[in-house]
């Protein structure tokens, strides 16, 4: 199996994705393929003191690196050569079997739209970021890839969640919210409500109803479906809040004997709760709808995260997920169109 790694992604430069190379080959038993500038990836490699690259890990090179702070079409546009485009082009040519990137993540859906595309039937893919909850984790997308949605495209977020969780989760029969202001199916907004409709018609999911933002982590459900902007403010927030509440743990804990005392002996359950909101744990998240298997992996990513990153798409490979998403979605198609979506079937975004 070969796996391609975005040598150049995230905030930290090359390092962390080096070492998570380095250890995926040795541990995952994996190919990597890391795509960017050899000449800096080269030297990265002796400032690890690795005089010798491993033989299963193979540079490609690519003059271009994409700006994080940059319009990602425009990006991709003038820069063909760029690590996240030749990345996303060897899992469209099949000579690689996926790709991570902690880069610019409009770019990457972007990239993988032009160099992949989508599975047939799939209007718009949605980044998929699993949530920790109290027996494990749900699923929440859209996180981030589409900024303004319709309501079909949360129907087919809704369906391509379910598959997932299935196969990977092993969740037969995963339960599906729509994430909204209230229980009652009158409140939310426009996108909310016109949606709601659709999810309770639809024969191909085991619907549960509207969701609220603190719902999540108590696994009401194991598939919450929203559009990209507010799933993107909760994944942030979250995130926030988690640091935030383990800063303050610590300083509290510092201002007496104690507190010090108490928390050596309660150490371990610190680890496990920092290991669970951790989302270094799950290393990125997959872009669903996309023809081949894509890991979008947060900025802020240390070489752990990407490890995981590898680990996940190792594993979402060999679940042959995407050719199990691919069939269903196919196989589903029918019975969506016949739930008459204003035409929204075949649109292409």
């Amino acid at each position: 199996m070969k796996l391609c790694l975005d040598a150049h992604g995230g905030d930290f430069g090359l390092r962390p994705n080096i070492e998570a190379a380095i250890k995926a080959v040795s541990e995952l038993g994996v190919g990597i393929v890391l795509v960017g500038r050899e000449k800096e990836i080269r030297e990265e490699f002796r400032r690890l003191g690795q005089n010798e690259i491993p033989k299963s890990i193979e540079i490609l090179d690519c003059k271009d690196i994409i700006d994080m702070g940059k319009e990602p079409v425009e990006e991709c546009k003038s820069k063909p050569e760029s690590s996240i485009m030749v990345g996303c082009e060897l899992v469209g040519d099949k000579k690689a079997d996926a790709f991570v990137s902690a880069g610019n993540s409009g770019a990457i859906m972007v990239s993988s739209l032009l160099k992949i595309g989508r599975i047939k039937g799939v209007a718009r893919p949605a980044i998929t970021v699993p949530f920790p909850t109290e027996n494990g984790f749900s699923l929440l997308l859209d996180a981030g890839a589409n900024m303004d949605s319709k309501p079909y495209h949360l129907l087919q977020f809704a369906i391509m969640g379910s598959i997932y969780m299935k196969n990977v989760a092993g969740i037969s029969n995963p339960k599906v919210g729509i994430l909204s202001i209230g229980e009652e199916e009158t409140k939310g907004n426009s996108l909310v409500i016109e949606t709601i409709p659709l999810l309770k018609n639809c024969k191909l999911i085991n619907y549960y109803g509207p969701v609220e933002g603190r719902d999540i982590p108590y696994n009401l459900c194991d598939v919450v479906v929203t559009d990209g902007f507010t799933g993107n403010v909760v994944l942030k927030l979250s995130e926030g809040l988690s640091k935030f509440l383990f800063k303050e743990i610590k300083n509290g804990i510092s201002k007496s004997f104690i507190y010090k005392l108490g928390a050596l002996m309660m150490k371990g359950v610190f680890s496990e709760i920092r290991k669970k909101t951790n989302p270094d744990e799950f290393g990125g998240a997959p872009l669903l709808g996309i023809d081949g298997v894509v890991i979008v992996s947060h900025g802020k990513s240390s070489s752990y995260a990407i490890f995981n990153a590898l680990k996940n798409a190792k594993k979402l490979v060999l679940e042959n997920i995407i050719e199990k998403m691919r069939t269903e979605i196919e196989q589903s198609m029918d019975s969506v169109k016949s739930n008459a979506v204003n035409g929204e079937v075949n649109e292409r975004v």
